[in-house]
């Protein structure tokens, strides 16, 4: 049985795959056509979301929350929603 704080870690970690996936699906079906687009409000917050979480899966705070190699998510994460 898991502890309260066992349970906050994986609910963390959960929500950062959720929002990685989430992010990423909106990117790929909005890709910047031309420069204009990439000057986008909506493209530029997506953009940092995105590479907001990757850095969350390989920093110490990951590594506190959970003992699963963070970068080995992150690239299966990648892999699925390429």
């Amino acid at each position: 049985m898991n502890t309260p704080y066992e349970n906050l870690a994986n609910a963390i970690v959960l929500l950062a795959v959720e929002d990685y996936r989430e992010v990423t699906m909106w990117l790929n079906a909005h890709r910047p056509i031309c420069e204009e687009d990439e000057k986008d409000a909506d493209y530029i917050c997506a953009l940092a979301d995105k590479q907001s979480i990757e850095q969350f899966f390989a920093g110490e705070w990951f590594c506190a929350l959970t003992k699963l190699d963070g970068k080995a998510l992150l690239k299966r994460l990648q892999c699925e929603v390429a």
